[in-house]
């Protein structure tokens, strides 16, 4: 319910002038519930220590101090009741709907999580936590099995984004333009779940936006430099500083031309 309110008030605001319509279109991803560019009030200042969860396809670090983990491509945080990923270590950080959080991230075993809620306290450790009792019948019936699987064939986590290690401090880029190109160069890895996918390619149409919103160049358009010495004229081609090779011709002119009046001078004297 609350996605469609949340679309519902960009919309309005958008009719009067309260939002402009193009932050409106790339602050919501309604297709599968992803709530981009939170603030979640987490911050990993360096690449963070991950450790593979045991028989399962996903990372999480024991050092943090946060319910902190890596899957299919993405980094995941649970806080408040609710889950949040990003691309990079450190955020921006989208909120996804309960409904679209991968299994793999639901079936994390309690243990794994660091800062665990405290309705998890009597809930088996080596278990993932109840959310059927807790996000009710409705979520129940939309994510039906999601805590039964093969465990023998558990799909291959994905590889880490080690690349990222390089990136810390005033190093880290805070730009999603500049995060997807940097994967793109540097990370290969084709994700599996359609949450991942849909991050990705917000991404890619964000960084397509603004590519098309610089300002192009049109074939037979002058540089700058040229257009503005065009601008200029001949006025400012006769102003412009001379070389030494004309410099000397105007002295030679010059002292010409001064001999030349010297003798016209005495002439007009001679009685």
């Amino acid at each position: 319910m609350r996605y469609p309110l949340i679309a519902l008030t960009l919309a309005l605001s958008t009719l009067f002038g309260l939002v402009p319509a193009a932050e409106a279109q790339v602050s919501l991803g309604v297709n599968i519930g992803i709530a981009p560019g939170i603030n979640i009030g987490i911050n990993v200042p360096a690449y963070p220590s991950l450790v593979r969860v045991p028989g399962y396809p996903v990372y999480y670090d024991p050092r943090a101090d946060s319910n902190y983990f890596f899957y299919d491509g993405l980094y995941w945080v649970f806080q408040g009741d609710d889950w949040y990923s990003s691309t990079w270590y450190n955020g921006p950080w989208s909120m996804t709907d309960r409904a679209y959080v991968p299994l793999f991230v639901l079936r994390i075993p309690v243990r794994y999580y660091r800062q665990p809620p405290q309705y998890f306290r009597n809930w088996r450790a080596d278990a993932p936590p109840r959310w059927n009792e807790r996000w009710g019948h409705e979520w129940e019936q939309k994510r039906r099995g999601w805590d039964r699987w093969d465990r023998s064939k558990a799909p291959r986590a994905a590889p880490l984004p080690s690349y990222q290690r390089n990136y810390s401090g005033e190093r880290y880029p805070r730009a999603e333009q500049q995060q997807h190109e940097l994967r793109s160069r540097n990370y290969r890895y084709q994700p599996r779940e359609e949450v991942t996918r849909q991050h990705y390619q917000q991404q890619r149409q964000e960084q397509q936006q603004q590519q098309q919103q610089r300002p192009q160049q049109r074939p037979g358009q002058p540089q700058p430099r040229q257009a503005q010495e065009q601008r200029k004229g001949p006025e400012a081609n006769r102003n412009a500083p001379r070389g030494k090779g004309t410099d000397k011709k105007a002295l030679q002119e010059e002292k010409a031309r001064q001999i030349e009046e010297g003798e016209r001078d005495r002439n007009l004297n001679r009685p």
